[in-house]
């Protein structure tokens, strides 16, 4: 009996803009669970000025829904009451959804109104979000009166009976499942990364990349995101890390960090809290369009892993219209 539980993602930056207004999202599909949070993210541009009047921004918001150009701020509407944050600095904008529901599943768009006569602006092409239930699959037939067993961080999670796992999820926690009476044939466990599901591999040992897609221009800076998990003890050993970096050069056996790599020279910069790890490359090339990984070393023998595939940087200096 093989039991599973899928959940797609994809990620990919839209750069979109006339005579210099413009909103780029950095995802423009994001697949999310029901009960978790999500953040959508943009950043925005206009000119600051305009027939020798300065441009002040004076409204900035996202919504679903329009009609007749009119545009309903989320904060506004009832069906998001207490659900919807605004974090927005200088150019940048994150819209976050708590508690997610199916019903959320939609189009979502920025938009910005300045001082300017007709000086307001929606990205065209917003962020699709499908909100979908955390599921437990069977290849062999059941009957619809099966009963299922959840679990969190190999813990019985109570109350959770029935296919569907219906609740909140927390940050880097596992889940799996069972049906009940074929326990000895668990789904494989699943991390729950900012809302988004990953496979943990067997052993328990994965990388778990934010976006596997992303697209940056050039001069610009770029930020490639991951989490990273590991047993805690082998062979009643307690596992330590002892090194981490990201590489695009170099088999994975013996890659090359990239704080060492001349081409990258004080461009590079990691920011590793706990399991979580962060690349920022600055004053970005084409030249430095490739695919990137993230790898950690510990104590244990072998105890090497890699996040494979990586995450496809793509550097353009080219605006599309």
């Amino acid at each position: 009996m093989n039991l599973i539980v899928v959940s797609d993602v994809l990620c990919v930056t839209v750069v979109q803009g006339q005579n210099g207004w413009s909103v780029n999202y950095t995802s423009t599909q994001i697949c999310a669970l029901k009960g978790s949070t999500v953040d959508l993210n943009c950043t925005y541009t206009y000119p600051s000025r305009v027939k020798d009047n300065d441009t002040e921004v004076e409204r900035t918001f996202w919504f679903t829904k329009d009609s007749n150009y009119v545009y309903v701020d989320l904060r506004t509407d009832s069906e998001y009451s207490g659900r919807v944050q605004y974090h927005c600095d200088k150019n940048n904008c994150t819209l976050r959804i708590t508690d997610l529901r199916e019903s959320d599943s939609a189009e979502y768009k920025f938009r910005f109104i300045t001082n300017q006569p007709e000086g307001e602006y929606t990205g065209s092409l917003g962020v699709t979000l499908t909100v979908t239930e955390l599921k437990c699959h069977s290849s062999c037939h059941l009957s619809d009166g099966s009963s299922y067993i959840w679990k969190k961080n190999g813990q019985d999670i109570s109350g959770q009976t029935s296919n569907s796992y219906s609740g909140n999820f927390d940050s880097t926690d596992s889940y799996s499942c069972a049906v009940k009476g074929h326990e000895k044939f668990p789904s494989l466990s699943l991390l729950v990364v900012d809302s988004v599901v990953f496979c943990v591999t067997a052993g328990h040992w994965g990388v778990m990349y934010s976006s596997t897609q992303i697209c940056a221009l050039k001069g610009s800076s770029a930020k490639i995101n991951c989490t990273y998990i590991y047993p805690s003890r082998i062979n009643d050993h307690d596992i330590e890390i002892k090194e981490t970096f990201w590489f695009t050069k170099g088999p994975d056996n013996d890659p090359v960090n990239l704080s060492t790599d001349s081409e990258y020279s004080g461009r590079v910069q990691y920011h590793c809290d706990k399991n979580d790890c962060t690349l920022r490359i600055t004053d970005l090339r084409e030249s430095d369009s490739a695919e990137y990984k993230f790898r950690f070393i510990t104590n244990q023998p072998g105890g090497k892993y890699t996040g494979s595939p990586g995450v496809t940087l793509t550097v353009t200096g080219n605006i599309f219209i």
